[in-house]
């Protein structure tokens, strides 16, 4: 039925598919229908004020260009009020009521197609304003176009059987939806849930959002400030709104970029890390927005898990969105756009580094973690987190660092391989076996206190060419050292190193004349291909297996006294150097870090004990 003025219309079957898929289907939170009504007015709020600029005559001319929502609880309405390019009658119905014009009916036969799994379906087909339905029972749009001429009407629906289109005298240039809400949905008539959705979604919306007469979006979207537009004050309230935060940023970031892709991103770095004090592992802390609205809030993969710490914003109109614009739909796009994010942070903490090595030491202190994570984890970004790690080393003094790019501008001209020792502190690898040749040499070596370490090394192999080797591998080789002193003869030395086998069997390898010992007897030397000393306890710790005792390479030093004294009783005392060969084997174990069972060293020390006192 209809009138000159009143229009009735029903539905098309499309239209009506559209509303039970939106209604039931798209949205994964029926809260999200605000945010979508909310940039729906903003859109029509950025028509005007661009129309503004070429047209004289403007419908209401003087209203500001805002956004207003009312709530009433007792009436249990939602109203939303802007005052944009507003719409015609004929935009009424081609916008709202028709399916043709907003793409919308290629949408319901990929649903169909797709078994209503909108994840595939590609492009944007303006179907925000039914999202209305999922909580209204009827909804009113009161709009007066820009164009003086324009009517002043009303689009009412129920959302199912169709809508009418009627004069209604007054209105404002712009639209004004007035959603009838469901009973079960009384919630979104509470102001405080409505501001509550508001701060989440549209918080940085670039007009102003009015709820019941308070301004609630005050915060501006700083990202799409150039930088010399912002102050470092502004820098620090913007991170403790995103972060929740109440310490100040260590490291700001604030890039801008049109190509490859359209990135406007505002990315920090805290002071303090919470995972330190036990409070559970950090969420993933950096938003991703579209044109200042809020897609995802913890989106997973777009950074790697390791970069948890980093907080902000990133805001792309190359966002690949599905229908609802809740997921991301191009994996390919995504990716691209996450790995360059990535590759953009990774240099500035470069740059940093390389720029004020001090406030980067005070940083490194406590995220190195997550760096030294990101090089056992993340294989994309392995040789640029390299870059960012820093050792002490056997040439720098307490607490002093370097990268890997220091130690290798610093190597001797033949040398090969960056060294490194894992060990709990410096004074116990300093006090160890291992570093005497490096330090007779000049070669420096790399100190790793922490269990990771030893992941780090597996994952990373090299740096720059150079392999990294651990000072008790198998296969170190710095040449021939000079013997000062005494030392056994290389037969003698031959001899003691098979009586030592026959003695040690089941307990090492091999037994063989060392090359890097300078003061010690002997040091236990892990074979090819076996885990390292670290490792392995920490493999034994997580799955309490026994491993079985560690099968070593033994190295003695044949200059060393013990060691001379030992090949000279191995006859004449066949008891006491049986105790001295498995007491010098333990203690080289126990160096190593190798030693299981410390009670039966120290039973056997006590005969020794009792034999030299005899």
């Amino acid at each position: 039925m209809s009138t000159e003025k009143t229009h009735t219309h029903e539905f098309q079957a499309e239209v009506r598919q559209l509303l039970d898929i939106v209604i039931h289907s798209l949205y994964t939170d029926r809260e999200i229908f605000v945010r979508e009504l909310v940039s729906n007015a903003s859109d029509a709020l950025e028509k005007m004020r661009l129309l503004q600029l070429t047209e004289k005559s403007v419908f209401d001319d003087q209203l500001p260009l805002e956004i207003n929502i009312s709530t009433d609880e007792a009436a249990r309405t939602l109203t939303f009020s802007d005052y944009g390019i507003g719409m015609t009658r004929a935009e009424l119905t081609e916008n709202l009521g028709t399916i043709a014009h907003s793409g919308s009916k290629a949408f319901v036969q990929a649903m169909k197609q797709g078994g209503k799994d909108g994840s595939n379906v590609i492009g944007q087909f303006g179907v925000g304003f039914y999202s209305a339905f999922m909580v209204a029972s009827e909804v009113k749009v009161y709009s007066h176009s820009w164009n003086n001429d324009a009517e002043h009407l009303v689009w009412s629906s129920d959302g199912a059987t169709g809508y009418n289109i009627e004069e209604a005298p007054g209105q404002h240039r712009g639209c004004k939806l007035v959603l009838q809400l469901k009973e079960e949905d009384a919630e979104y008539a509470k102001p405080e849930r409505i501001k509550q959705i508001l701060a989440k979604y549209s918080n940085f919306v670039g007009f102003p959002i009015n709820l019941n007469g308070d301004r609630i979006n005050n915060i501006e979207a700083l990202w799409l400030k150039g930088k010399s537009e912002v102050t470092e004050e502004q820098y620090k309230e913007f991170y403790k709104f995103a972060s929740h935060s109440f310490d100040e940023p260590k490291y700001t970031f604030h890039f801008n970029a049109d190509a490859p892709l359209n990135i406007n991103a505002l990315l920090f770095a805290p002071t303090s890390n919470s995972e330190l004090y036990g409070m559970g592992q950090m969420e993933p802390g950096v938003a991703l927005y579209s044109r200042r609205v809020l897609i995802d809030q913890h989106p997973k993969k777009f950074l790697p898990e390791w970069m948890r710490f980093i907080r902000g914003v990133v805001d792309s109109e190359d966002l690949p969105l599905n229908i609802s614009r809740e997921t991301m739909q191009d994996s390919v796009l995504f990716r691209k756009l996450g790995q360059t994010v990535q590759g953009r942070l990774l240099k500035f903490l470069e740059r940093e580094a390389e720029g004020d090595a001090k406030k980067y030491e005070e940083f490194y202190k406590d995220f190195s973690r997550f760096l030294k994570e990101g090089v056992a984890t993340d294989f994309d970004n392995r040789n640029a987190i390299a870059k960012l790690l820093r050792f002490e080393s056997s040439l720098t003094a307490d607490t002093e660092t370097i990268s890997f790019a220091g130690y290798v501008s610093r190597m001797k001209e033949e040398q090969k391989n960056i060294y490194y020792q894992i060990g709990s502190n410096r004074k116990t690898i300093e006090a160890g076996p291992y570093l005497e040749a490096f330090k007779a040499q000049g070669c420096e070596v790399l100190f790793l206190y922490e269990a990771i370490d030893d992941y780090v090394v597996s994952a990373l192999s090299e740096f720059d060419g150079k392999k990294l080797t651990a000072v008790n591998s198998n296969d170190v080789d710095l040449g021939e050292s000079s013997i000062e002193g005494d030392s056994l003869s290389t037969d003698d030395a031959d001899k003691l190193c098979a009586w030592l086998k026959e003695n040690l069997q089941g307990r090492v390898q091999e037994v063989r004349i060392g090359k890097r010992l300078v003061s010690s007897p002997a040091m236990a030397v892990m074979p090819d291909g076996e885990m390292s000393p670290q490792l392995r306890q920490m493999m034994k710790a997580m799955k309490n297996e026994d491993f079985g005792s560690a099968q070593v390479v033994l190295e003695i030093n044949p200059a060393h006294a013990i060691v001379r004294k030992l090949a000279g009783v191995t006859a004449s005392n066949p008891e006491l150097s049986g105790l001295l060969a498995q007491q010098l084997l333990d203690n080289a174990l126990l160096s190593a870090g190798l030693l299981d069972d410390p009670q039966t060293m120290i039973n056997r020390m006590h005969k020794i004990m009792e034999q030299a006192l005899a």
